[in-house]
């Protein structure tokens, strides 16, 4: 007689979401450690390396210029974290035959979501308050940190690492996320306002990046740093908050229905 078969086991409940999620940060860590390194490096260069080379270009600034720039540089040095670093995980995965290994594993859809952002937002912490540190010993900037900045930081980090893992899953071809990637970084560097008023910005273009997340990254976080320099800073909270729910829809859509 054979004997019967038993009903596969459903895994489901929150022991299990957050076994997947301690295994899935493992692995992510274990298996990008080297990378991470050289990533922490990048944006404390990006962030205090660019807070130097600006002031080349732009002379001698009044204490509230060097202030509006100092304030700036931590949108500059999440920027390439969420951006650039992510979506450049997603292509070596992509390269190293781990994509569908991770796509494959029985956890769940989330979960790969979730420890991406959770390694890459704490990977974001010190390389921005470095950049920041080193910055302000180069300028006289009057900062004056409060609480808001812990909210500003995690939606600039959550709407700049959703972004890139959306890119980095929506760009089936490596080569074409690689292009991509370049002129971002080329395009940001010189054409946002992030430590440039976005009032010295040809009417078009500050139109533009009204809709853009760059300029409301840096507003929130210079609300936090600062008082008086941001006027609105609710509207760049909400736009933030659009690009981050937007980003996550469409990875989900993709990692759930695109085979």
């Amino acid at each position: 007689m054979t004997a019967p078969v038993s009903a596969p086991e459903i895994r489901r409940g929150l022991g299990y979401w957050l076994a997947s999620y301690q295994h899935l940060l493992r692995f992510e860590i274990t298996n990008l450690r080297v990378y991470l390194a050289i990533a922490l490096v990048v944006q404390t260069l990006m962030g205090a390396g660019m807070a130097y080379m600006y002031g080349f270009y732009l002379g001698d600034l009044s204490p509230l210029g060097q202030t509006w720039l100092v304030t700036g540089i931590p949108a500059l040095a999440l920027f390439p974290i969420g951006f650039v670093v992510v979506p450049n995980v997603i292509t070596q995965h992509k390269l190293q035959d781990t994509y569908d290994f991770v796509r494959s594993l029985p956890v769940p859809r989330m979960i790969p979501a979730l420890s991406t952002f959770t390694v890459f937002t704490l990977l974001s912490l010190p390389g921005t308050a470095l950049a920041l540190f080193i910055a302000n010993l180069r300028y006289d900037a009057d900062l004056t940190p409060s609480w808001s900045l812990v909210p500003a930081v995690f939606l600039a980090s959550l709407m700049a690492t959703s972004v890139g893992y959306a890119v980095g899953h929506a760009i089936p071809d490596p080569r074409v996320t690689n292009l991509f990637l370049n002129i971002l970084v080329f395009t940001v560097l010189l054409f946002t306002p992030i430590v440039v008023p976005i009032d010295l910005f040809p009417e078009w273009l500050a139109t533009l990046h009204r809709f853009l997340p760059f300029f409301h990254m840096a507003q929130v976080l210079r609300a936090g740093l600062s008082v008086g320099l941001v006027a609105d800073v609710a509207t760049s909270y909400a736009v933030l908050a659009a690009w981050t729910a937007v980003s996550w829809g469409l990875a989900a859509w993709i990692l759930g229905w695109r085979r």
